[in-house]
């Protein structure tokens, strides 16, 4: 394989460094696949913690024939320019450059143009439908460790996960944050876009309009109309999105339809790597032990691209 320095959106305000893993194999043209991060700022090997899950995404399917473009999200590298716009939505952090990147991977000539897939993971599966129907025009969408439900739902769930993890005292103080959050939410969408805009929910900078904006565009409104193919994984000992509510939903919503293929993956975590603790208390000692993405989920993605391109 070779690992090619590129630049997305280079003409934009935001040209963002990445690189495309070509496949050493010549004869003909390659499918291709973009990777999509998940949330907060993270750079093209998805780095998290000790993990590299995008580098060894790129470095497993290219191995099977399959070229891979990753690059920096767009918050990691103009973050602080970012920061203070009162209307930043997915579109800008997300949506755009996976469409820039899409575009680019069609105009080089060793790509099939027909065979351009994305695989986005966690926030970038629950996106990845939506790329896909503003632009990305890709021919199959792979979702990680996605979701069916609104953002602030998750995180909701997340808290209350860590709330009921807590001694008694803390339980106290993170009980009253968890309310305070939670009501927060419950308003949004009752705010026109000014009001959403002009609002802080999360931490110093995240206004209401990010959630509400994308909550407005809910991923299983793109799912059900689709008819192109949809590969749905997760793993099992995901403490970041649940199985109950995010993979059976998937399953039960989707499961019918010949184009939706879904997978649940024993003992393996968000990152698709082997559990370690299995629990959101311990997140950070999770991900800082160094791993790699099971070899069986690349296998999976490649085949099944591979069953589409013939």
């Amino acid at each position: 394989m070779a690992n090619g320095k590129i630049v997305i959106g280079a003409e934009t305000k935001y040209p963002l460094n990445g690189i495309l893993t070509i496949p050493d194999e010549t004869n003909g043209l390659f499918p291709a696949v973009v990777l999509v991060h998940g949330s907060g700022p993270s750079n093209m090997d998805e780095k998290i913690g000790n993990n590299f899950p995008f580098k060894d995404m790129a470095k497993g399917l290219s191995t099977k024939g399959i070229a891979v473009l990753r690059y920096d999200k767009r918050t990691l590298v103009y973050g602080k320019e970012m920061k203070n716009n009162t209307g930043l939505s997915v579109r800008e952090e997300t949506i755009e450059d996976a469409i820039l990147a899409a575009d680019f991977l069609r105009k080089d000539s060793r790509i099939d143009p027909n065979q351009v897939f994305i695989l986005g993971h966690s926030l970038g599966g629950m996106l990845a439908p939506r790329i896909d129907a503003e632009g990305g025009k890709f021919a199959g969408i792979i979702i990680l460790a996605g979701s069916p439900r609104k953002l602030e739902e998750i995180l909701m769930d997340q808290g209350n996960d860590v709330l009921h993890s807590l001694n008694k005292f803390l339980k106290m103080i993170a009980k009253k944050q968890i309310a305070k959050l939670s009501s927060n939410f419950n308003n949004i969408y009752n705010l026109s876009d000014e009001q959403a805009k002009s609002t802080k929910v999360v931490g110093k900078y995240t206004r209401a309009y990010y959630f509400k904006e994308m909550g407005e565009h809910p991923s299983m409104d793109y799912l059900k109309v689709l008819d192109k193919p949809v590969f749905i994984l997760q793993g099992d000992k995901d403490f970041q999105v649940s199985v109950e509510k995010d993979f059976t939903v998937y399953k039960n919503l989707l499961g019918d339809k010949s184009n939706v293929t879904c997978k649940l993956y024993p003992n393996l975590n968000h990152l698709f790597m082997p559990s370690v603790y299995g629990r959101i208390l311990k997140t950070k000692k999770e991900y800082n032990v160094a791993q790699h993405v099971d070899k069986l989920v690349i296998e999976d993605i490649a085949d099944w691209i591979r069953s589409i391109w013939k």
